[in-house]
């Protein structure tokens, strides 16, 4: 009689492959955490999973590993850069996607990626050359932006504006471009077109705050205050750790009360119509009475509070 046949022994790789297209995640990096072997493959199938779990630190050092291990791996290099940005380690993930570039030159992804670490290190002049650099459709619509916004922290509103509305025009990332441009119409001032770009955006997104910011703003400096408390308000109720936001509603609260009450002050208080004791005998007397009344009696307590 055979002896029974002995199960094969499921390769780790394998099962964490097939735990990852199941979507069970931490089981797929527990497989691998058997494998007793490490490989720059290893090291970056488990980052990709760390990463998707938004174990951004872990991640990072998985990918780490792997380049140390494959220096031309530009797939986990580049990956490298993408945690530093989500750790908001920007001067590590421009250092990552530069060596993506040095390897391949061609990759239009890394060179947004830099141009955008470059605008978040308050380096626009750089970054706009790099955006200036990208040459591919696929990047088109990002290199585009990235190039409006180093326009405009260089200040040249003009050519900034331009490039936001050939972004609007061809319908791409229209609400972070009408934020922006809230933003830059502030910054020149032209109240108008905060009011117009704001206008537009709310339309969009009820809720986003830097539309509210935009004509909170408006209403301040046209002296709205009614305008003013309705927006300042509907900030701190989505946005309460705005300190900006509650100053200016405390502000604009204090004018309205205080034009109330200055309205009430210049009001004469109600008063009490008095009727004469004595009246007329006579049309005679009447008339008399009459032509006293329209030759001085306005100036009298009982006609001014009839006023």
């Amino acid at each position: 009689m055979s002896a029974a046949a002995v199960p094969a022994t499921p390769n780790p790789l394998e099962a964490a492959l097939a735990l990852r297209a199941a979507g069970r995640l931490q089981d797929a990096l527990n497989a691998l955490s058997t494998i007793s072997e490490d490989t720059s493959e290893i090291y970056t199938l488990r980052a990709e999973i760390q990463f998707a779990l938004g174990r951004f630190h872990e991640a990072a050092g998985s990918y780490f590993t792997a380049v140390a291990s494959e220096p031309e791996n530009v797939l986990a290099q580049f990956n490298l850069g993408v945690c530093m940005q989500q750790l908001n380690r920007w001067d590590d993930a421009a250092l990552a996607f530069e060596r993506v570039l040095e390897i391949d030159p061609d990759r239009d992804d890394a060179r947004v990626g830099l141009g955008a670490c470059l605008l978040r290190l308050k380096r626009p002049e750089e970054a706009l050359a790099v955006f200036d650099a990208c040459w591919s459709e696929a990047v088109r619509t990002r290199s585009d932006f990235g190039k409006a916004v180093a326009l405009q922290f260089l200040r040249r509103f003009d050519e900034s504006e331009a490039a936001y509305q050939g972004l609007l025009q061809s319908g791409q990332q229209v609400e972070e471009v009408l934020t922006n441009l809230v933003a830059l119409s502030a910054e020149i001032p032209d109240w108008e077109a905060v009011q117009h770009y704001a206008s537009r955006l709310i339309e969009l997104s009820p809720q986003c705050v830097p539309a509210l910011q935009g004509l909170a703003a408006v209403a301040l400096e046209r002296s709205d205050f009614g305008a003013a408390v309705l927006y300042c308000g509907r900030i701190v109720e989505l946005a309460p750790d705005c300190m900006e936001a509650l100053h200016n509603l405390r502000f604009a609260t204090g004018q309205v009360m205080a034009d109330l009450q200055k309205r009430a002050a210049t009001q004469p208080p109600p008063g009490k119509i008095r009727h004469s004791r004595t009246l007329p005998k006579s049309r005679q007397q009447a008339d008399r009475a009459d032509s006293t009344h329209g030759s001085g009696a306005s100036n009298s307590p009982e006609a001014q509070n009839l006023s």
